[in-house]
């Protein structure tokens, strides 16, 4: 009877655990717009290696010179680490040219689905944004 009990509240633990990181992970079209493809020129400020999703901040000057913080939603962490990324590949400061899709609720926040580097690298997102025929 007692391990009955331990099964059940281990599983009970597991779903009101793993629910909510299930429920939060979507689909590209659920929350992006392929209409608004985005390309922006700044500084990093700020990487995260987190799941489900790794963001990357960027600072963009626009005309006036209004300075806004974009955010990149990019790949899983696994799927960065496995196109080559390290979590120090780009560090605050890089200035950066990032292409992507906006959301669809508008404002700076867009999917990245490439990142360039003051060299010349590209590196690639491992994220859910369509092919670059586009």
């Amino acid at each position: 009877m007692r391990m009955k009990f331990c099964i059940g509240v281990a599983g009970l633990v597991l779903v009101l655990v793993a629910g909510p990181v299930a429920a939060a992970h979507h689909a590209f079209a659920a929350e992006f717009d392929v209409n608004k493809p985005v390309k922006v020129n700044g500084t990093v400020t700020k990487v995260e290696f987190t799941n489900p999703h790794a963001w990357l901040y960027v600072d963009v000057k626009d005309a006036d010179g209004k300075m806004t913080n974009w955010r990149f939603e990019l790949g899983a962490p696994n799927a960065l680490i496995r196109l080559g990324w390290k979590m120090d590949t780009i560090k605050a400061g890089t200035e950066v040219e990032v292409t992507g899709f906006q959301a669809k609720a508008g404002g700076p926040v867009a999917n990245g689905r490439s990142i360039k580097l003051p060299d010349g690298r590209e590196l690639f997102s491992g994220g859910s944004a369509p092919a670059a025929d586009r």
